[in-house]
């Protein structure tokens, strides 16, 4: 029943998915990307970046591809939905049904080794190789998207997951001297905002759920106990563990009314209508970004941030990146445009508008300033983590069953089901 269950949801989602397919295919479907007139062959990028700010980048980035290459014209396969949860379920039908995309966005990470084992991906070494990006891509970084000494995916920016948003006046109006540092001192500055009448914490779809779960994950265990979640033989079923669900209950008690996406979760903070608002930093390019692509808001004033409560010090961090399936139609074109996201030229015009700093480690730093300036220094200093949602920690079947079982949590608020569900998502999962 589960995977009739399952069969169903991917169907649906296909469905849904080709309605909100963008692209600049003159009214065609992103299956179907044609050459256009004049001989133009079009290069069918998929994504999940359909939202303000990172909408901007990739179109900063799609600029500079087609500038480089007349010979092509970027195909926009991107499907709406924060996390990129609706797009993953489309990619799979599509690889299922080999016709693939020319390239498609993953996270760097367990994410992408299901790809890898089923022999979708093609090994992206050799263009290392001649790009010479172990040079200029952090070791660790390189380490994290290797397997088995092969390398399939270029990654084109760095997201912070742990990052507290919050208003100013919001704060003050409630007598909150500042940003919560520890898991208590949020509880107690979530009550004095509930008191005052404002939504406390303001939160989007379920995926945001989980994005929140980790931060109170590791905000509570600390990183070295965070990261050791995801070992084999990991104890989910600890004392720790316990404690940072219950502070996780806790929290969830002061969340608003769930929006449709983070994108209008984090619009309730920076409008003054909520206090917190736990997400990654890609919400700094929405905050930030002019009207035209984001709420044109003003740092320090209408918004700010801090590492979420409990986690100074360490970086849970995740990464995009692109690949290169086999089969794909365009296969030139989509070494074109790979070639362009790992260029120093395409991850400075992407990422300033996305709310993320490079991979690179040569970019340049005077374009990143504000929150980007502080996420760049903390990236080369703090502890490294890496984020559940978002694909750096835990596979994609071991991702679903967590979400499963946060789902399920947000029903029945049942702290010790949602901890046996975790434990046996691990033992299922863990490599």
């Amino acid at each position: 029943m589960r995977r009739w269950l399952a069969a169903v949801s991917i169907t649906m989602v296909s469905v849904l998915g080709l309605a909100a397919c963008g692209g600049d295919g003159g009214g065609q479907t992103a299956q179907t990307p044609a050459a256009e007139g004049g001989g133009k062959q079009q290069v069918e990028v998929f994504s999940w970046w359909t939202g303000p700010g990172e909408a901007d980048g990739l179109q900063a980035m799609k600029k500079i591809f087609e500038e480089k290459n007349p010979n092509y014209t970027f195909f926009d396969a991107a499907v709406a939905g924060g996390s990129g949860d609706k797009a993953k379920a489309l990619l799979q039908s599509k690889l299922q049904a080999s016709t693939p995309p020319d390239t498609f966005q993953g996270h760097a990470g367990a994410e992408l080794q299901g790809y890898i084992k089923a022999g979708n991906l093609e090994d992206l070494t050799p263009l290392y190789d001649e790009l010479k990006l172990k040079d200029v891509f952090p070791e660790q970084l390189v380490e994290q998207i290797s397997v088995d000494g092969k390398i399939y995916s270029v990654p084109v920016n760095i997201h912070r997951s742990n990052v507290l948003w919050f208003n100013p006046a919001v704060l003050k109006e409630a007598g909150v001297a500042g940003a919560p540092k520890t898991i208590e001192e949020f509880v107690a500055a979530l009550e004095k905002v509930k008191a005052k009448g404002k939504i406390p914490l303001s939160i989007g779809s379920e995926w945001t759920v989980t994005h929140l779960l980790e931060s109170v994950l590791l905000g509570t265990l600390g990183a070295d106990a965070y990261n050791a979640l995801f070992k084999p033989g990991a104890d989910w079923n600890s004392p720790q563990v316990t404690t940072a669900l219950q502070s996780f209950a806790k929290i969830m008690e002061y969340a608003g009314d769930p929006q449709d996406d983070w994108q209008p979760a984090a619009k309730q903070v920076a409008d003054g209508e909520a206090a917190f608002n736990i997400m990654g930093d890609w919400a700094y390019g929405y905050f930030h970004n002019p009207p035209e692509g984001g709420l044109g808001k003003t740092s320090k004033t209408d918004f700010d941030w801090a590492p979420s409560p409990g986690t100074e010090g360490t970086y849970l961090w995740l990464s995009d990146s692109f690949t290169l399936p086999k089969g794909a139609k365009n296969r030139e074109g989509a070494t074109a445009w790979l070639k362009v996201a790992a260029s120093k030229e395409g991850q400075d015009a992407f990422n300033p508008k996305k709310g993320s700093i490079p991979a690179r480690k040569d970019a340049d730093q005077s374009l990143y300033t504000d929150y980007l300036a502080d996420a760049l220094k903390d990236w080369s200093s703090n502890k490294l983590a890496g984020s559940i949602q978002h694909g750096v920690a835990v596979n994609q079947p071991w991702l679903a069953a967590i979400n499963e079982a946060v789902g399920l949590f947000i029903g029945t608020k049942d702290v010790k089901a949602l901890q046996q569900a975790l434990a046996d998502a691990a033992t299922a999962n863990a490599q």
